[in-house]
């Protein structure tokens, strides 16, 4: 795992050794190993880097044999081994065994189609000598990120923002569009990022640049076609046997030690189970529990712990301790946050790496691939509730499902309709399943400015998710199409992002995902709606795979997602000065994005009743995460967060 960065300008005006070191400084990070530079005449690229597949051999920036294709990787091909044997029966020769040469060569020889042969979770950019192009590509569901600047002609590139920000002459300053996107779908909508200027290569797209300028092309999109052919349940759980155990297989591949996450859930579980079965020896775990017990998991940790015999750490994580990693949470995501939950994964990869491990395996995707989520539940009720919508036992339902909200344990139908009957019989929108979600997440918006309000008077963040819904998506079954929201949109934007791949390459952690191997997902998107969410029994393959695998205990336990305290955090006697300065005057009229009477309004009321609702929780969150990101990337009020060193740096002039 590494970072990358590069320029490409064909009036040479940034090409500069000082310009691409100071990106790579920006996010050293994410690669504390060793670093690199390749410079001609139009093109500078960087790579700061992670060892873990060939230690020795494979440092970058690096070449096919020919020296014609120039390469900086961020990420891991697990099939990489398959694909080396491939090239050698058609003549080529390496000189390293590392993943980025095989995939170097394999661009030269197959060009941009190279993508899809490759199994993994990637960024990476091929210089082009000789027609001096380049070409960049990012893995299908976005593990990876890789953001990009189009100034005067030029292009600059990069793993995070931080590092395009880091260039002279790149302006700072929030989109009011891309704002109103994450206080409704709690990410942008790609290619937006929060900032103007500053775009995101989507999933599964690759792009190319040269003198005529970017072109971008999508080259795998999730797909919920239904196959004419049927399939039994258990031809299925044995088909899912055997490519979920491949997918783990090739996940372990590393010249360093692989760990995994223990939750306590049945994904993780999973995961683990799978990695005894492949490598019988000792496996470290790591897990994290909350001293605020409505947050606590950590006896379902310890029975799994205990069931599959790992060598577990974990640690336990209070309000406080959230509170005060939470500005390097945002200087991380570089995104405003609507909930705390990253802060504890930053957490957990910082116990990772103290641990001398590099590299863990997650569950994260099985949610999303398999019908997990209680809000899938939720729309099949919600849908069953508004063909009598008058009903007072149809909503009942739904206190089944999220037992550990306080506002459940008393509900009643009158309570239970007028949160969740929003829109309740407006049943063909195509975001049925997400509306309540977006809702909730609006009632941020109520807090804006009048600066910002007459800015987006007539913007629309769902018409710009609906512009990219798929041609066929009005022909799928109800929950694929809420599946193909939930793993778009706020896995690939949020989860895989602010949860994952930032918490853990800010401790220089890589994640790995068995779920999210495209075998899998292709197979699980094919599957019957029934074999997925059976009734009300979510994940109903998994669970029938893992039966006899993983602790009874675990298997039927109840869904508990995963959440982290907010309200305690912010608003207690002993919380950091930063919170005061975030929700000072001054603050807002600086961002210029919340309304400092509104809030103030908001937060009298939490003192004198002493409780904050979900939705209060969130409003609270974003303005504090917003202002920390605008102070921090708008301002440069930076001073905690100082670039790092380059390790073992190179520099390749080819000019």
């Amino acid at each position: 795992m590494c970072g990358v960065a590069g320029i490409i300008d064909y009036s040479c005006r940034r090409i500069s050794q000082s310009n691409i070191e100071s990106m790579l400084r920006s996010i050293s990070y994410r690669g504390p190993d060793e670093s690199g530079a390749y410079f001609s005449r139009y093109a500078a690229l960087g790579n700061v880097r992670l060892s873990i597949i060939d230690i020795e051999g494979g440092q970058q920036p690096l070449s096919d044999r020919s020296g014609r294709f120039w390469i900086v990787f961020n990420g891991e091909i697990f099939n990489y081994k398959e694909l080396k044997i491939s090239l050698e029966k058609k003549g080529c020769t390496f000189q390293t065994k590392s993943d980025t040469e095989v995939l170097v060569e394999l661009f030269s020889l197959y060009g941009k189609k190279c993508v899809d042969l490759l199994n993994g979770q990637f960024v990476f950019a091929i210089w082009d000598k000789q027609k001096e192009e380049l070409f960049i590509a990012r893995d299908r569901v976005g593990i990876r990120p890789l953001f990009y600047n189009i100034s005067d002609g030029a292009l600059s590139f990069a793993s995070e923002i931080k590092s395009i920000f880091s260039l002279p002459d790149i302006p700072r300053e929030f989109c009011d569009e891309s704002l109103s996107q994450i206080y409704t779908f709690w990410t942008t909508i790609t290619p937006n990022t929060p900032f103007k200027g500053i775009l995101e290569l989507p999933p599964g797209h690759f792009a190319t640049f040269n003198r005529k300028g970017l072109t971008i092309e999508q080259y795998w999109q999730l797909n919920f076609d239904k196959p004419s052919l049927k399939i039994s349940l258990q031809d299925a759980v044995d088909q899912f046997h055997e490519l979920f155990s491949d997918s783990v297989r090739i996940r372990l591949r590393a010249d360093v030690e692989v760990a995994a996450y223990l939750s306590g859930g049945i994904d993780s579980s999973a995961t683990v189970a799978y990695i005894k079965d492949i490598e019988p020896g000792v496996l470290n775990t790591f897990s994290i529990g909350f001293e605020e017990k409505d947050f606590d998991e950590s006896a379902y940790q310890q029975e799994a712990a205990k069931y599959f015999g790992t060598n577990h750490k974990s640690m336990s994580i209070s309000a406080k301790d959230i509170a005060e990693v939470f500005p390097r949470v945002i200087w991380h995501s570089e995104f405003p946050m609507l909930r705390t939950a990253p802060a504890p994964m930053l957490l957990l990869s910082e116990l990772v790496r103290k641990n001398n491990i590099k590299v863990v395996v997650t569950g994260e995707g099985s949610d999303e691939i398999l019908g997990g989520y209680d809000i899938f539940k939720e729309a099949k009720i919600k849908r069953f509730w508004a063909s009598q919508p008058n009903s007072t036992f149809r909503p009942l339902l739904l206190t089944k499902l999220y037992p550990y909200l306080a506002q459940m344990k008393d509900a009643n139908p009158r309570m239970l309709k007028s949160f969740y009957g929003y829109k309740l019989e407006d049943v063909n929108n195509p975001f049925y399943s997400h509306l309540l979600r977006f809702n909730n997440s609006n009632h941020i918006k109520r807090h804006f400015s009048n600066r910002i309000n007459q800015s987006l008077h007539d913007f629309s963040a769902l018409d710009v998710l609906a512009k990219r819904l798929p041609e066929n998506f009005d022909t799928w079954d109800q929950l694929s199409k809420s599946q193909w929201l939930e793993t778009t949109v706020f896995m690939s934007g949020y989860l895989l992002s602010s949860q994952g791949d930032r918490m853990g390459m800010a401790n220089s952690i890589e994640g790995r995902y068995p779920f999210l191997d495209y075998r899998v997902i292709e197979f699980c998107s094919s599957l019957p709606e029934n074999f997925k969410l059976n009734g009300l029994n979510e994940k109903y393959l998994l669970k029938k795979l893992l039966k006899n695998r993983i602790p009874d205990i675990i298997l039927k336990r109840p869904k508990q997602a995963y959440r982290a305290p907010i309200k305690s955090a912010f608003l207690s006697k002993d919380a950091p000065v930063y919170v005061k300065d975030m929700l000072s005057e001054n603050s807002f009229k600086k961002a210029s994005v919340f309304d400092y009477n509104s809030i103030s309004g908001l937060l009298a009321k939490i003192e004198k009743t002493g409780f904050a609702s979900e939705i209060e929780n969130m409003v609270l969150t974003s303005v504090i995460s917003t202002h920390l990101l605008y102070d921090q990337f708008i301002e440069g009020n930076n001073n905690e967060f100082r670039n790092g060193a380059l390790t073992k740096h190179k520099v390749i002039n080819d000019i």
